[in-house]
């Protein structure tokens, strides 16, 4: 009889199936879970952050600012220059609790010169995003990290 070094392991060798109905079953059990997949393609769901309301996301973009002696104001000045919205228009987009896309959708005008914001946001680059709603988001978060980051206003606005 053999014996076992102690730190061995012990492995199960794997059961035989000597039931013909048992396999019978699992291979059927194998091609119907095949056959349910979709012929069709099913569309991707929207990112979750488009469902965001603006009035959530703004004051931590004020946050974020303030903590790094920035103002309020220069939050909006940055908003406005990127989607045209005024002050007063700003102020009812955030009563209104609009999510991001309808905030980004109904921007009076959306700033010619966005394209020229480049760099990483949460480690994706702000250029390389495919979704323009997400792009949109992304390149808002870049103006108010450079805020944050002492950036002068004028290049911030990239003017």
């Amino acid at each position: 009889m053999k014996t076992r070094p102690k730190d061995a392991v012990k492995t199960k060798r794997p059961a035989k199936h000597t039931n013909a109905k048992a396999s019978a079953k699992k291979s059927i059990a194998k091609k119907s879970s095949a056959q349910k997949t979709p012929a069709t393609a099913v569309a991707p769901k929207k990112p979750r952050v488009f469902a965001i309301p603006f009035a959530s996301v703004y004051p931590l973009y004020v946050q974020k600012a303030k903590k790094k002696g920035r103002t309020a104001e220069e939050v909006d000045e940055v908003i406005t220059w990127l989607t045209g919205y005024g002050r007063k228009q700003l102020e009812r987009v955030i009563d209104d609790k609009a999510d991001l896309e309808t905030f980004f959708a109904q921007a009076p005008r959306m700033n010619p010169n966005m394209g020229l914001i480049k760099g990483v946001v949460c480690g994706v680059r702000v250029e390389d995003v495919a979704d323009p709603l997400m792009q949109k988001i992304r390149y808002l978060d870049k103006l108010v990290d450079e805020l944050a980051k002492g950036k002068k206003l004028e290049s911030i606005l990239r003017g």
